[in-house]
């Protein structure tokens, strides 16, 4: 496992937060994430645990990500270089170089994962799925 990056919990929230105060605005990403999260502190909130999960090595987030994603039924694959286009944006702004492109670099590791995972669908019918 990589050694933590050298970020505090307050650097974390803050990239999060601006993060997402720019998503809202995006005319393809807004409307996706308006559709889901209704309470944005919180949302900020568990994706900033998310992060220190990842980036600290803390145990403070306990979600699914790839679930999450294909319940919400309308993320896909073609998202994610948008989604990492404004969060790569975002990182350069509020953070050292070598800091935000070892943060980035993460962020582009799960961003194909979960888009790889997206790429599957789930079976219309019971039999083999669709792929």
């Amino acid at each position: 496992m990589p050694p933590p990056l050298p970020l505090s919990h307050v650097q974390i929230t803050a990239v999060v937060d601006a993060f997402y105060e720019k998503v809202r605005r995006d005319p393809t990403l807004g409307p996706v994430f308006a559709a889901h999260v209704k309470d944005w502190p919180t949302h900020v909130d568990k994706i900033s645990r998310f992060w220190r999960n990842a980036i600290l090595h803390e145990r403070v987030y306990d979600g699914n990500p790839m679930q999450k994603h294909r319940d919400a039924g309308d993320v896909e694959g073609a998202h994610f270089a948008q989604w990492l286009l404004i969060f790569d944006q975002t990182l350069t702004e509020l953070l050292p170089p070598e800091v935000a492109q070892a943060w980035s670099d993460l962020a582009h590791r799960i961003g194909r994962s979960l888009q790889i995972g997206l790429s599957f669908k789930k079976p219309t019918h019971a039999g083999v799925p669709e792929l």
